[in-house]
């Protein structure tokens, strides 16, 4: 084993985290020598990266804005916090600067973290583009967002007018809040957001259907049979092919770095549902959960008014979880471990690897599918490590 230090470099860092990799392939007790090598490398790695990389915030307005969704706030709910009804217009349009009483008054009363508030607005008059991060566009040029148009040659502003207008008159429903539904960490770039979920409409926009979505096609039966593809070599492309013979798109879009994002529904077009995965975790059991997650979306919120489900599956901080949310969830856990079958499992009481190939078996999916669940379940994801991480699933949409 190689000896433990400080990071210092890019170098030191690159070796820490092969080093983690090597560690977590070994599934090793947290109690261990290993296990204690695994948490301090960890730590090494966040305070390297915390050090190093910027860190992104959100603009403050747009924090507000987005705890005022997550818990149903109207701006009359604001003034305890902000002042007069006026004050509060004022600050949500971003006419006034946020004062130090109104940030220690947010902060405790809708737990927005003072460090975002502080920040000025980022308004740039004339322009709707103008709070855009610079970082973000250059990220969308590298991956080819405005087919070849360099920003060298382009403002930025300019390029992501004519990326938006490429979808004509459904850039409204992209970026009006009323047809989104989020589940997200108060982290999340929104912007980032609305560039991936066009990216992907594009992409879905470019796929042949031959067949349209019925409304009540995703049945129990449906979703069972997909998910025994798990166990085949290429049971993600099975999926993928599955779903297109009826009517729904997956398309694989990578997340960007300044979000968190597993997966998301967009139910445009109601001829052709679409399903946006980022794979940000390279692991079979997450994108088995995610794609069960947003089909249930599919199956219980279509034609409710809302075209987008926003979806961090793994790792969601600071939201409470609604209704809509919890009804995907439960659906997502029904289809890949039912009740009846978890109750009387021996992996409900054994977190073993025999415990979850044998639940596997009974249920004919893959055994990183149940391992996945069962982590969940008992609570611990240092549990069964050396299955879920060995079986990968980008390798199948390079």
């Amino acid at each position: 084993m190689n000896k433990i230090r400080v990071i210092k470099n890019e170098q030191d860092y690159e070796e820490a985290l092969k080093l983690v990799e090597e560690l977590i392939s070994r599934d090793p007790d947290p109690d261990s020598t290993e296990g204690e090598q695994l948490s301090l490398l960890s730590t090494l790695i966040q305070d390297y990266e915390t050090r190093i990389l910027p860190e992104i915030l959100p603009d403050p307005i747009e924090a507000i804005k987005f705890r005022m969704e997550q818990a149903s706030l109207k701006p009359v709910d604001l003034i305890p916090y902000i002042g007069s009804r006026g004050r509060v217009s004022e600050i949500l349009s971003g006419k006034r600067q946020i004062t130090l009483d109104m940030v220690r008054a947010l902060s405790e009363g809708l737990g927005i973290p003072a460090k975002v508030l502080i920040q000025k607005t980022k308004l740039e008059e004339g322009s709707e583009y103008g709070t855009w991060d610079k970082r973000l566009v250059a990220e969308m040029e590298k991956r080819g967002y405005f087919c070849g148009v360099s920003l060298e040659r382009d403002n930025k502003n300019e390029l992501l007018k004519d990326f938006f207008s490429s979808l004509g008159s459904l850039q409204f429903t992209v970026m009006c809040r009323k047809s989104l539904h989020y589940r997200l960490s108060l982290g999340t770039d929104k912007n980032a957001l609305s560039a991936w979920a066009v990216q992907v409409f594009k992409k879905a926009q470019q796929v042949k259907m031959s067949n349209k979505y019925q409304h009540g096609i995703i049945s129990s039966t449906f979703t069972r049979e997909l998910v025994k593809m798990s166990k085949e070599e290429n049971g993600p492309i099975l999926a993928q092919e599955y779903l297109k013979k009826n009517g729904i798109i997956l398309i694989i879009e990578p997340h960007f770095p300044i979000t968190y994002l597993d997966g998301a529904t967009i139910l445009i077009d109601k001829d052709n549902s679409v399903i946006g995965l980022t794979l940000r975790y390279d692991r079979l059991d997450n994108f088995w959960f995610t794609l069960m997650h947003e089909l249930a979306h599919i199956s219980l919120h279509f034609n409710q008014d809302i075209d987008y489900f926003y979806d961090e599956i793994e790792g969601v901080k600071g939201v409470d979880i609604d209704s809509k949310e919890l009804e995907a969830d439960k659906m997502a856990r029904e289809v890949l471990v039912p009740d009846n079958k978890w109750e009387n499992s021996p992996a409900k009481l054994i977190p073993s690897p025999m415990a979850a190939q044998s639940l596997a078996d009974e249920l004919g999916v893959h055994i990183a599918v149940v391992a996945g669940i069962m982590r969940h379940e008992h609570k611990n994801y240092y549990y069964l490590n050396k299955i879920v991480n060995n079986f990968k699933v980008r390798q199948y949409f390079q």
